[in-house]
């Protein structure tokens, strides 16, 4: 295949080849130096400088108060993460002859970065049973098509979603699905955040971040535990750097030792920028998988130094007598042998929160994309209440979510497990009963489609194919599956590997600053933010917004029954609905009037009153994970190659946004490109591996062959590999709770024949 036909943008590297290393090779929020954005530098800025938030991670900014500017008035708060997103969406279009070129077959063969930098859909197109090539269609037919396929037995349609839109595009979808008396509403969210989503609402009765992005810069002290917010959210680096300025402390957890969090370059600060930052004052590398043990180590240090807040306990928090009860009993011999990390600096971990007036306790898949997620999050409540570090002013409990909206779908009612109380709502908006039959979270839907149980899907942004492990399954998987339509921006793996049985529709869709609509999204620290209409600058594309597809194909599947679901193209009045139906959103029925951004009632805890129902939190006993690695042989690997099973950590690279790949290397890791394993140098030297030497790399699904080894800042025992390409070589088990794949730790093996 002729790769100009296929990455007709040049690839984002190339634009940044001669831009300067800032930070003395430090990772840092990059520059957008005007040569760096030359060539698409006009629309670049312009829409950075939109009042609309930043695409890009859940930390969130922009908005009213400008593309630069966050809630607390900051300014300079863009990143290259947003550069970089911002980027692949002012792409030229995809030629109308494109597709006539290009089999489905060489689309296959597509790496994301290839799949992503073929420019902007701009003409829907279906691939239609049968057939090799995607072929333009008409508007009307796609309904016709979408109409059949939803008026399927409920129970066999499903959704998927991601944060790429908007709340009101959420807020359509559900409704659109639980009129139809379907709860199959998967999410992004459910492969990754969900078990914080279960965790936090069993103890504090609320599904989110209770730490404002202003209560977070009275804190003295951080704890940041599964999170490389260097790569993945580089603005709340700002943060660190600030509260280390003011003589604050950072602990860092984290099995690679990542250089970002080590030390930062900002150009937010011109000395950070000149210098770096220092970031961690301590960084513990457990075993992947083991942080409960570590976190009931650091509440057995506590214990032990007298640093329980007793009064706290006693009269906001239920359980706490076994919570301590089982950190006393917990032998420092079992608590080491599990966590990998020294009794010593157990203590030192626990000197520093008890030493510290205000923390805040920080996570990101690390903690939650494991079997027991749920536990990881119970034993980071527990130390926080056990310190009285949450209900006050610069404290709390805090994940840092990935997708810029992901947390709004959530509270828009996209999910399995819908609030009572917006159930209620919802039914006395709809005038009828709501089903309460389960629905599918994301795992749960390809286990289903695998099975023949799911004849419809729409997916509203999102990679489901990439996103999920064990890619070749879930390939079989949605190939069963008789209608799918995918409403995207621009081309992922998804669109060319996730293809239905019979019809495989893709809608091209308007970004956030383009819609022709005001639109809100929600960050991570529970903001609401409203962006502007936008215009888009691909002149003569044939594209749609989101709520303008949804709301006519609910018209066409419910007529006006129970709600004008042609009204609800005017988005003022799905904000009005959604002022009406979900709790905190009050202020959502003025915004378009008054302009005022606002935090969600009921969410962000300055005193310790819960909304549980007893207004206690409550504590969790978590008990300690039994970790063990199976043998070579169990991988059916030869006696004589040379082999080390590892305990395998799935990850991003620097330029990299969930499953999109901007750039192929990642130099701050010292990897040169995707197919390498970041190993532990007394790891591969004991079987005799080299570093630079290619080797096979099996898990329990399949294998990668050609990986070349890289040495570096990883623990004895761990390795990391990039997602999404990793993920064809193992089935992961499932946080049951949850149902979370537990990417963070794979057993794998590494060999080469001898």
């Amino acid at each position: 295949m002729d790769r100009q036909e296929v990455r007709p943008t040049p690839p984002f590297e190339e634009q940044q080849e001669h831009a300067p290393d800032m930070g003395g090779g430090l990772p840092v929020i990059e520059y957008w130096a005007e040569h760096t954005i030359a060539p698409k530098g006009a629309k670049l800025w312009q829409t950075l400088l939109h009042k609309s938030a930043c695409l890009s991670c859940s930390w969130g900014t922009g908005g009213q108060k400008g593309g630069f500017t966050n809630e607390e008035g900051e300014k300079l708060q863009r990143c290259m993460k947003s550069v970089e997103a911002i980027y692949a969406e002012v792409q030229p279009p995809i030629s109308t002859e494109f597709f006539e070129r290009q089999t489905i077959s060489k689309l296959q063969q597509l790496t994301s970065q290839e799949a992503d930098r073929l420019g902007r859909w701009s003409y829907p197109v279906i691939l239609r049973e049968g057939n090799s090539h995607y072929q333009r269609l008409g508007w009307e037919e796609i309904y016709q098509l979408a109409e059949t396929a939803f008026k399927r037995e409920p129970k066999r349609v499903a959704s998927y979603s991601s944060g790429r839109s908007s709340n009101e595009a959420a807020f359509l979808l559900q409704l659109m699905m639980r009129t139809l008396g379907s709860n199959n509403l998967a999410d992004c969210s459910d492969l990754c955040h969900a078990p914080s989503t279960f965790g936090l609402k069993q103890m504090f009765g609320t599904s989110t971040s209770v730490v404002s992005l202003k209560s977070l810069k009275q804190a003295d002290c951080i704890v940041l535990a599964g999170s490389n917010a260097a790569y993945n959210h580089p603005r709340l680096m700002n943060e660190l750097i600030k509260l280390r300025d003011r003589g604050g402390k950072v602990i860092v957890i984290n099995p690679v030792m990542e250089t970002g969090l080590v030390k930062f370059g900002s150009p937010a600060f011109v000395k950070s920028l000149l210098v770096g930052s220092d970031i961690s004052s301590l960084f513990l590398q457990p075993i992947p998988g083991s942080d409960v043990a570590l976190f009931v180590g650091i509440q057995k240090a506590l214990i032990e130094r007298g640093a329980i807040a007793q009064e706290f306990l006693q009269a906001h928090t239920e359980n706490w007598q076994q919570v301590i009860t089982h950190a006393q009993e917990t032998d420092w011999e079992t608590i080491v042998s599990t966590c990998g990390i020294t009794q010593a600096e157990i203590e030192a971990a626990a000197a520093i929160v008890a030493d510290s007036q205000k923390v805040v306790f920080a996570w990101a898949m690390g903690i939650t994309q494991q079997q027991n997620g749920v536990d990881n999050v119970y034993s980071i409540g527990n130390t926080a209440l056990l310190t009285g570090n949450i209900g006050r002013e610069g404290t709390g409990v805090m994940p840092v979510r990935g997708h810029s909206n992901v947390q709004g779908f959530g509270s828009m009612g996209v999910t399995v497990n819908l609030k009572q109380e917006i159930q209620q709502a919802l039914e006395k908006l709809l005038g009828k009963s709501l089903s309460r039959v389960q629905g599918y979270d994301a795992q749960a839907l390809i286990e289903a489609a695998d099975a023949g149980k799911v004849d419809t899907l729409i997916c509203v942004g999102g990679n489901l194919y990439a996103a999920n492990p064990n890619t070749k399954k879930v390939k079989r998987a949605l190939g069963k599956i008789q209608t799918i339509i995918y409403l995207a921006t621009k081309p992922n793996l998804g669109h060319f590997h996730g293809l239905a049985k019979e019809n495989t529709i893709v809608i091209p869709v308007l970004n956030r600053f383009e819609n022709p609509h005001k639109t809100t999204v929600e960050s991570g620290n529970n903001f609401v933010r409203l962006n502007d209409e936008g215009k888009t600058h691909l002149a003569d594309a044939d594209l749609i917004a989101e709520v303008d597809f949804l709301s006519e194909l609910a018209h066409r599947l419910h007529g006006d029954y129970p709600v004008n679901w042609r009204k609800l193209q005017d988005t003022k009045y799905v904000r009005q609905l959604i002022a009406q139906t979900i709790p905190g959103f009050e202020q959502m029925a003025n915004i378009d009037e008054t302009k005022e951004e606002f935090t969600i009632g009921g969410r962000i805890f300055t005193e310790p009153k819960f909304s549980t129902p007893s207004g206690k939190a409550s504590m969790f006993i978590t008990p300690l994970p039994e970790l063990t690695l199976p043998e070579p042989k169990d991988f059916n690997v030869a006696d004589n190659a040379r082999s080390v099973v590892v305990a395998l950590m799935t990850g991003r690279s620097y330029a990299q946004h969930n499953t999109v790949v901007y750039r192929t290397a990642d130099k701050y890791r010292g990897i040169p490109h995707r197919n390498c394993i970041l190993m532990n140098r007394s790891d591969a030297e004991s079987v005799g591996l080299e570093e630079h030497q290619r080797a096979t790399v099996r898990g329990n699904a399949g294998e990668l062959e050609n990986i070349e080894i890289i040495f570096g800042a990883v623990r004895p025992g761990a390795a990391l590999m990039f997602y999404p390409e990793v993920n064809v070589i193992f089935n992961a088990p499932l946080e049951t709770r949850s149902g979370t794949p537990a990417f963070k730790r794979v057993p794998a093996v590494v060999f080469a024949e001898s």
